[in-house]
């Protein structure tokens, strides 16, 4: 079977809308099952519990393909209504996805059957049942080196680097749901601790090949300006969709601060929807219990759900949307506290 790649680009992922349902009966109803139903009810509990609390920095972790799965309005909500205050992510899903989306370009839906080798011919690259079209990418790839290529020489954190990329969206996307966009207008930090490891990685190997005097990201930095929010925070709640290295980097900050010879105190409230097994000790799946052990999270309240984010996520983050708590909280903008002229 020989593909046709306008045929097998036609049906676009449909991001699911958090503020269409309600999801707060289905989660009642969970508190008195079993399980990973009864898991999420009290993840859906302790998110809440961070959004009433005036003291608590919430902090987002994501890591797998989220966007091209149908999950960007998800998070875009919750960067536009304040329900999350700093955002620590893979390269793909801020770069690859989001951005790439912000740019005017989507995903599609495609299936998991798929001879890979037409694919490639026709330049088509396949997430499991998603599509993206190769030749879209790599305008994306050109636009993040347009974008270094537009910056003072010199080295930056990745969240400086992705302001400048909300910025660019602000004056050229073509669509207004992109987070990275969303959080660039209120002043959120996103951050990519393995920036490179994506779209952005390409355009970045382009723009020092082609300039001398060029711009480089230090991920000391990244680590450097997350713990000085943590430092900042009274206290602390983590979110986390996946695992990997975002989670890994926003624990660590609270060690980081003991050997600055801070006393900032551990999370204080944590919550992740994975699949990972934590049999294997793999980071993706290691418990929070566990993570208390190294002095990274407190244990009183912390939630792991072992089940697929494309259908934990959004009954999570509807259930604390028509709760309402998140109406009494303000936007930190935390991105000031590292300007110079701040």
């Amino acid at each position: 079977m020989n593909y046709n790649k306008k045929d097998l680009l036609k049906r676009k992922v449909e991001h699911i809308d958090i503020k269409k349902f309600n999801s707060i009966p289905l989660i009642k109803s969970y508190e008195d099952m079993a399980f990973q139903s009864r898991n999420l009810a009290r993840a859906c509990d302790i998110y809440d519990r961070m959004l009433k609390d005036k003291d608590c920095t919430i902090i987002l972790c994501l890591a797998g393909s989220l966007v091209s799965a149908g999950l960007k309005k998800v998070i875009f909500d919750m960067v536009d209504n304040n329900m999350v205050d700093a955002i620590v992510s893979t390269g793909a899903i801020v770069v690859d996805q989001d951005f790439f989306e912000g740019l005017g370009f989507n995903h599609y839906r495609g299936f998991v059957n798929a001879d890979d080798n037409q694919l490639r011919e026709i330049m088509i690259d396949r997430i499991y049942d998603t599509f993206i079209d190769e030749e879209e990418l790599r305008i994306c790839d050109n636009t993040t080196k347009i974008i270094a290529d537009s910056m003072k020489p010199g080295t930056y954190s990745s969240r400086e680097f992705i302001y400048e990329m909300g910025k660019y969206l602000d004056k050229n996307g073509k669509n207004l749901d992109s987070f990275v966009l969303a959080a660039y207008k209120k002043e959120l930090p996103i951050f990519c601790p393995a920036f490179s490891d994506s779209s952005a990685g390409f355009g970045l190997v382009h723009h020092q090949t082609e300039k001398k005097d060029h711009i480089a990201i230090d991920s000391v930095k990244d680590f450097k300006e997350l713990t000085e929010i943590k430092i900042k925070s009274k206290e602390t709640g983590v979110v986390m969709i996946g695992g990997g290295v975002p989670k890994n980097f926003v624990q660590d900050t609270v060690v980081a601060a003991d050997i600055l010879g801070i006393n900032a105190p551990m999370h204080k409230y944590a919550i992740q929807l994975t699949v990972a097994d934590e049999r294997d000790g793999g980071l993706s799946g290691s418990t929070f219990k566990e993570a208390s052990s190294w002095g990274k999270v407190d244990q009183s309240f912390e939630q792991m759900v072992f089940s697929e984010a494309t259908i934990t996520f959004p009954l999570l983050v509807s259930y604390v949307y028509h709760k309402g708590n998140w109406k009494n909280r303000k936007t930190k903008r935390f991105n000031q506290i590292f300007r110079k002229d701040y």
